[in-house]
């Protein structure tokens, strides 16, 4: 009888204690992280949403047409083997190794289409510009690629160039911390700017 007791007892700790910790730490710290979140970065406690509903400022997008052609007034962005690209589902890089033939067969066309496009030569396309990032979903371009963009740009637009490679300058994000990685540029950021400045 005592041995049952302590059982019971000793269940009905452990039962009130799960609670007390499922309420604490499952729904206290939950709302006590997504309070600072909201209060500290809306925006990226959010998903960094573009404006109007136009995706997150944080997964790449196309600016191509039906067909799968550049669009001509938008600046570009890198290659994606993400699905069938950019796709959040289906995050992944190539798999394929440097050395992989139809990695630089697809390298060496990417690079051909991009220097005949902004009518340079090939060895002026940065890397950037003819591989895909690791996860698929970079939303950033070197500032190189985005400045050997700004002539099409410009002329599809009708805009000086110099107000478009302004433009650019404007957007361009620091490393991370002042030193990690490269200066960078957010292309769905920098085509809704572009889209603002041609409307007004």
């Amino acid at each position: 009888m005592s041995s049952t007791r302590t059982a019971l007892r000793t269940t009905g700790v452990a039962v009130r204690a799960m609670l007390v910790l499922t309420l604490i730490l499952g729904v206290g710290y939950t709302l006590l992280v997504t309070g600072i979140g909201q209060l500290a970065l809306p925006g990226q406690a959010n998903g960094s949403p573009l404006p109007d509903d136009r995706g997150s400022a944080l997964i790449g997008q196309s600016f191509t047409d039906a067909d799968g052609e550049a669009q001509p007034q938008y600046f570009q962005s890198r290659p994606s083997a993400a699905g069938d690209g950019y796709d959040g589902a289906g995050s992944s890089g190539s798999n394929l190794g440097p050395e992989n033939p139809d990695l630089v067969a697809s390298i060496e066309e990417r690079k051909a289409a991009i220097a005949e496009r902004e009518g340079v030569d090939a060895s002026e396309v940065p890397a950037d510009a003819v591989t895909a990032s690791g996860s698929g979903l970079d939303p950033h371009i070197s500032v190189a690629y985005a400045l050997l963009q700004v002539p099409r740009v410009a002329e599809e637009r009708g805009m000086p160039e110099q107000e478009v490679r302004d433009l650019v300058e404007s957007r361009i994000q620091g490393r991370d911390l002042g030193f990690l990685g490269e200066e960078r540029i957010n292309v769905a950021e920098l085509n809704l700017a572009l889209d603002g400045q041609e409307g007004e």
